[in-house]
C-alpha cells in the first residue's frame, strides 16, 4: 500500500474507530488495513494505536501523527481542486502549430477572433511547414492537411480543404484555355511540390473516372504563395487550395480552368498530444474552429 493510501486509511480507522470500517470505505479487506497500519507502526518505530475489544483509540503520538495526517489531506485535496479547476478553465497559454499558408490565410485572422472572445488565452502560434513533434514541442494543439497516420494522438476532424487550377487572363489568351486534361501537355504547368511531387496532375472526369497526367513547367516549388504569385504573373497554369485563390479569383487576377473536373479535396484535423483529459483550453479553441470551417469556408472571408 503507497505511503498516501496508508494516510487516508489511518486517518478512517481514527475517525471511525474501526479497522473493518475504515477498510469497507476504502475497499479492502480488515487483515488488509490492519497490517498496513502495523506496517506504518513499524515503519514509525512507534505505537499510534491502541486495539482493544472496545474499539481502537489513539496513542499520544497516534494524536499527534493524526493532525498532520489531516493537514497531508487537506493539501491533497485542495491540490486535486486546484488540478480540476485548471483542467476546467479556458485560460492560460494554448500553443497552436500550423502550416505557413494555411496559417498566414486562415488561422491568424481566427486566432484573433478567438482571442476577442476569450481575453483570458494567451495564444503561442507558430508556423512549420514541416512535421512538429508535439509532445517535445509542447505544442497543445496542431492543424494538419490531408490523411492522418495511425498514431496516439488525439484528433478531430474540422473540415475539408479543395483546391482548384488556376491561371491569369493573360496566360489564357496567350496559350488558350485548356479543354481537357490531353491540352495539359500543351500548357506550362507550376508545381507545388509538397503535394504534386511526382509532377504528376491527378482529376476527376466529369464522367466520374479518375485521370493522372504528367505535366511540366517553368517553376517547381513547395511554397504556396511563389506558385500562386507566378500563377498572378502569367507562367502558366497552377492547381492551388481554394483558400490560397480565393482573393485572386475574386478580383480577377486569376480565372477558374477547368471547373467541371474534380480535384482531390484534403481533411483538415486539429491533432493534440492525447485524446484522454484533453485542456478545456484545447477542446474550447477545437469547437471554435470546427464552426468556422464548417460549409464552403474557404469562400467565406474570415
Amino acid at each position: 500500500m503507497d505511503r498516501i493510501t496508508g494516510v487516508q486509511l489511518f486517518i478512517r480507522v481514527v475517525e471511525t474507530q474501526s479497522f473493518s470500517k475504515a477498510a469497507a470505505e476504502l475497499g479492502i479487506t480488515q487483515p488488509t488495513a490492519t497490517k498496513a497500519v502495523a506496517s506504518m507502526e513499524q515503519r514509525l518505530g512507534a505505537r499510534l494505536l491502541h486495539r482493544s475489544t472496545r474499539g481502537v483509540t489513539t496513542t499520544e503520538v497516534g494524536a499527534l501523527y493524526y493532525d498532520k495526517c489531516k493537514l497531508i489531506a487537506r493539501e491533497l485535496d485542495e491540490a486535486d481542486n486546484l488540478a480540476t479547476l485548471l483542467q476546467a478553465k479556458v485560460g492560460g497559454t494554448l500553443r497552436v502549430s500550423t502550416s505557413v499558408a494555411f496559417g498566414r490565410r486562415v488561422l491568424v485572422p481566427l486566432v484573433l477572433r478567438y482571442m476577442r472572445a476569450h481575453p483570458e488565452v494567451v495564444v503561442d502560434l507558430s508556423f512549420d511547414d514541416r512535421y512538429v513533434n508535439l509532445v517535445e514541442q509542447g505544442i497543445d494543439l496542431a492543424v494538419r492537411m490531408g490523411r492522418l497516420a495511425d498514431s496516439t494522438l488525439g484528433a478531430r476532424y474540422l473540415g475539408s480543404n479543395p483546391w482548384l487550377m488556376v491561371a491569369a487572363p493573360a496566360y489564357l489568351e496567350q496559350r488558350g484555355t485548356p479543354a481537357s486534361l490531353d491540352d495539359l501537355a500543351q500548357h506550362a504547368c507550376l508545381v507545388y511540390s509538397s503535394v504534386q511531387g511526382d509532377d504528376r496532375w491527378s482529376l476527376t472526369l466529369p464522367s466520374g473516372d479518375e485521370r493522372s497526367v504528367p505535366v511540366k513547367g517553368p517553376l517547381r516549388s513547395n511554397n504556396l504563395s511563389a506558385v500562386l504569385a507566378a500563377a498572378r504573373a502569367g507562367f502558366g497554369l497552377a492547381i492551388l487550395p481554394w483558400y490560397v485563390a480565393r482573393e485572386s479569383v475574386a478580383d480577377g487576377s486569376v480565372r477558374p480552368v477547368l471547373p467541371d473536373h474534380g480535384l482531390p479535396a484534403q481533411e483538415v484535423h486539429a491533432v493534440f498530444p492525447s485524446p484522454k483529459l484533453v485542456p478545456s483550453k484545447v477542446t474550447s479553441f477545437i469547437g471554435f474552429l470546427q464552426d468556422a470551417l464548417q460549409g464552403d469556408w474557404w469562400v467565406r472571408s474570415a
